[in-house]
């Protein structure tokens, strides 16, 4: 059931709603939640917090526009990076688009370090993955997501959002294999706009919560 359009007071209270969505996950042995960083972390901690399940990160650095205009990423998905087809990173650049692709993968690489402060990473295969944002504008961000974890051999994989758009929602959720979804205001504006206070953990920030949550 959506609840009436309104906005939450910050990102840590949308998760602890969320939450409560997402009951059927509690305790689970083979669920994980993934956070989309950043201003998705405080959300879906709360939300793993609460079903009592690992949690971990997804960080994604857009790279190159593919030839149907959607954005090719690098994507660190917990702990271990995966590149979209199409990009290719060679082991001595020589064009500028090499020194480029070299130079955003390895950035994407060691804020991965910072975030997860030396954790080991997660395995997916076989596993039921929520993963949660802090809300969904054109999906690109949830589109990127399950493209990338689609290739993690996962059992199932679920996105959970606070609020959506009514075309984001249209776009992604037929790619999950559920999508639990709070508000889908029919004025979306952007995901800033449903909190009272949008503000997101620097990535230093993002390692302490995630340091000390189960594996």
């Amino acid at each position: 059931m959506l609840k009436q359009p309104s906005r939450f007071p910050n990102l840590s209270t949308a998760g602890r709603e969320l939450a409560s969505q997402l009951v059927a996950y509690q305790n689970d042995p083979v669920a994980v939640v993934l956070g989309i960083a950043s201003g998705g972390i405080p959300v879906a901690h709360e939300v793993a917090n609460y079903l009592n399940l690992p949690f971990d990160l997804i960080l994604i650095r857009r790279l190159l526009i593919g030839p149907d205009g959607s954005h090719l990423c690098a994507i660190n998905v917990a702990g271990e990076t995966m590149l979209d087809d199409g990009i290719n990173v060679p082991p001595t650049p020589s064009s500028p688009v090499d020194h480029f692709l070299t130079e955003a993968v390895s950035s994407l690489n060691e804020r991965a370090k910072l975030c997860r402060g030396g954790r080991s990473p997660m395995g997916l295969a076989g596993r039921t993955i929520i993963v949660v944002d802090c809300g969904i504008r054109t999906g690109s961000t949830m589109f990127a997501a399950i493209r990338t974890l689609r290739r993690t051999e996962a059992k199932r994989i679920i996105a959970a959002i606070p609020v959506s758009s009514t075309e984001g929602r249209a776009e992604v959720a037929p790619l999950f294999d559920d999508f639990v979804c709070m508000m889908q205001p029919e004025k979306f504006v952007n995901a800033g706009y449903w909190y009272s206070d949008f503000r997101r953990p620097a990535d230093e920030e993002v390692g302490k919560l995630l340091n000390g949550t189960p594996q």
